[in-house]
């Protein structure tokens, strides 16, 4: 049943529940990426009919629809892997936490991050299949490119 917002107007029964995956940050990386002003609070993926990810200061959001596909990708190097990273050559940006693992989602439409166009965003989400099947269940399909399990 819809029922009034906090702006008085009310809310369709058929929205998406928001779902929060907070982003896994590691204990010798905290330090580091609190330069980032990232915080136990503002370090997550929120997902509903919007994707909208916070790593400290930074934040970028997208519709759903917006998302062609998503890969679990990882373990990678832990200095090419922590923080805020912007790839020029690949047009992605990272909000990586740890360097144990992430998932790549994949922009039909670049997202405006700044001044910038990105095509893809990676998230060190702490529970990496639970995330990706959160995305399945929105008909977005993916891969396990650590198993080549698909979704």
């Amino acid at each position: 049943m819809a029922g009034p917002s906090r702006t008085g107007s009310t809310t369709s029964s058929a929205d998406p529940p928001v779902r929060r995956f907070p982003i896994r940050v590691g204990r010798r990386s905290r330090l580091l990426l609190a330069l980032f002003g990232v915080r136990r609070g503002n370090t997550y993926v929120d997902l509903g009919d919007t994707l909208d990810a916070r790593f400290g200061i930074f934040r970028i959001t997208t519709p759903v629809p917006n998302i062609s596909t998503w890969r679990i990708e990882g373990p990678w190097h832990w200095i090419t892997a922590i923080g805020v990273r912007r790839s020029v050559r690949h047009g992605d940006i990272a909000f990586d936490g740890t360097h144990t693992g992430g998932v790549r989602i994949e922009f039909r439409e670049p997202v405006r991050f700044g001044p910038f166009r990105q095509t893809a965003l990676y998230v060190t989400v702490e529970d990496l299949e639970g995330f990706a099947a959160a995305l399945a269940s929105l008909g977005i399909a993916g891969i396990d490119a650590r198993t080549g399990a698909t979704h």
